[in-house]
């Protein structure tokens, strides 16, 4: 689903575009375009595919998700894979971002999460002369709340970790001090698979 397609030039907001015209915008010196969608289609990713010009085995690697955290370099596009980490409940959901950054354009594709990124879109809409350095800049800040948002996620383990912790010197049963544990140390796992390359 798309969520947005602008076009800004000299670091200010342009106009929100059609994904049709995003070609006519690509060409005009000092513009880029920054296209965010959430859960795409195939049809919106082979319609991107076209309109970026992108590398193919970027996008198959986009269609196919779950991919590990990664950089890859194609000719002048950068692809890079992150994940996002949230707690569900007493579990951890693993979602990802697929950024694709060429000179003028960024094109991030969000799976399986429910953490927008219309905050950083607007935060940089309010700082034009960050924005102005481009599409190098909306990679920063997208990556940058993907990692700030892991510390809460750190913070609820390091919590259950304290509780169990407690638990084993008070607690006189020590089966669901140990399964307490293994539920614990699957989430860590689960957060280093998420979060390392």
């Amino acid at each position: 689903m798309l969520i947005n397609c602008v076009a800004y030039e000299e670091g200010r907001k342009l106009a929100d575009i059609d994904k049709r015209d995003i070609r006519n915008y690509l060409q005009r010196p000092g513009c880029f375009v920054w296209v965010a969608l959430r859960d795409a289609t195939e049809e919106e990713l082979t319609g991107m595919e076209e309109e970026f010009d992108l590398h193919p085995l970027a996008v198959e690697d986009a269609r196919h998700g779950h991919q590990r955290p990664k950089i890859e370099e194609y000719g002048d596009l950068l692809f890079v894979v992150v994940n996002t980490v949230e707690v569900v409940g007493d579990d951890l959901k693993i979602g990802e971002v697929d950024i694709f950054v060429g000179r003028n354009y960024v094109l991030s594709v969000r799976q399986h999460s429910e953490q927008g990124f219309l905050g950083v879109r607007a935060r940089a809409e309010r700082e034009p002369e960050l924005l102005r350095n481009g599409s190098g800049y909306v990679l920063y800040a997208l990556m940058d709340a993907v990692v700030d948002r892991y510390f809460p996620v750190l913070d609820a383990v390091e919590t259950e970790l304290e509780t169990i912790e407690h638990q084993l010197f008070q607690v006189k049963d020590p089966r669901a001090n140990i399964e307490s544990l293994y539920y614990v140390k699957q989430k860590l796992t689960t957060l280093k698979h998420a979060t390392g390359p």
